[in-house]
């Protein structure tokens, strides 16, 4: 399994980014998978979550702001960022659960087993 994050980069407070996560093979569709956020010196966090038949779970310092979401046709996670803020910069990873009886969205790094190499957002402010 490889995944492969894209479209980070440097905005101000306010601006919107737009991150994808090329998976290989079917997955997906088939699986979970989240986005994650590592600022520096910090844990890596969850952000979102989605599952298999669509359900989602944010972090509460995110809800309403960014939406994940999954194009099974084209095997691609995104992560809708609007109205950004500094606290919001970091490292984010995209991350892929092969465990098929994973019913329930989870932003723990625990239950997920395959991660990208990860994209850099930056918010000035």
């Amino acid at each position: 399994v490889q995944l492969v994050e894209s479209g980070g980069g440097s905005v101000q407070t306010g601006g919107s980014l737009r991150l994808s996560c090329a998976a290989s093979g079917s997955t997906a569709s088939k699986y979970a998978m989240g986005w994650f956020l590592q600022a520096s010196g910090d844990e890596r966090e969850g952000v979102a979550s989605i599952v298999s038949d669509g359900t989602t779970t944010y972090a509460s310092s995110v809800k309403g702001r960014f939406t994940i979401s999954k194009d099974s046709t084209e095997n691609t996670l995104y992560l809708q960022m609007n109205n950004l803020k500094p606290e919001d910069t970091g490292m984010y990873y995209c991350a892929l659960d092969l465990d098929p009886s994973t019913l329930t969205p989870s932003l723990s790094p625990l239950h997920y087993n395959y991660w990208g190499q990860g994209t850099q957002v930056t918010v000035s402010s």
